[in-house]
């Protein structure tokens, strides 16, 4: 997985994408995937019984992004890309990330125009294409990603589809018990979104790894003991 710096702001209007439909400088309605999206949500968990093994486990590429101003990213918990981590297959991903705790809620792609969520944590986990992704908006990074590749996305980091392949898809999914907003970083949503941020629970486990896996150490490590 290849991935380079991408702090050059964007032109004006939203970029054109093959997901959204939209004309440069038409703003979409804010909407978590459309009902054209294949919802996952439902499934029968029986599903997991042939479930294959992830890739050996290893260790991420972690990223804490600062404030990038309109979007808030996460003060605390890092972003997790992980390359090559699962199959290349929707349902065994799914299968996967709801054995380990994270509820597989939608088949779809990555809005091209900057978002994020102040209401749950995400993953994504690509099985069909490539693409370039900014993630921490103006104050992250862009990410080339493929069949394989699972990214995991704490609650407030921004997220954008620059670019993909016209195969491009991805399994999205939450932690169970968490459903997400949809916020693009407009006046008036902020400190509200902020404290939504840090009221998110944190996970159970790792979505590809399970309770021992990467996302333990980077995030548990890092998060205050709510038991004092």
């Amino acid at each position: 997985m290849r991935f380079s710096m991408g702090t050059a702001s964007l032109p004006a209007g939203l970029l054109a994408g093959l997901l959204s439909g939209a004309v440069p400088g038409e703003k979409p309605a804010p909407q978590l995937p459309s009902p054209s999206a294949r919802l996952v949500a439902d499934r029968d968990p029986a599903a997991s019984a042939s479930l294959p093994a992830p890739a050996a486990m290893t260790t991420p590429q972690a990223r804490l992004f600062p404030d990038a101003g309109a979007i808030p990213n996460n003060p605390r918990l890092p972003l997790l890309v992980y390359a090559g981590a699962v199959p290349a297959d929707a349902g065994a991903i799914e299968a996967l990330f709801r054995r380990n705790g994270w509820r597989p809620a939608w088949r779809y792609g990555v809005y091209p125009f900057p978002h994020y969520h102040s209401t749950a944590h995400e993953v994504l986990g690509v099985y069909r294409g490539s693409a370039r992704i900014r993630l921490g908006h103006d104050a992250g990074e862009v990410f080339e990603v493929r069949a394989g590749d699972v990214i995991v996305i704490p609650a407030g980091v921004g997220h954008q589809n620059l670019g993909s392949s016209p195969d491009f898809h991805v399994v999205g999914g939450y932690p169970d018990g968490q459903s997400a907003d949809l916020l693009r970083g407009e006046p008036g949503e902020r400190p509200a979104a902020d404290g939504r941020i840090a009221a998110v629970p944190l996970p159970s486990g790792d979505p590809v790894f399970g309770p021992d896996g990467p996302l333990a150490r980077e995030w548990k490590l890092l998060a205050p003991d709510k038991s004092r």
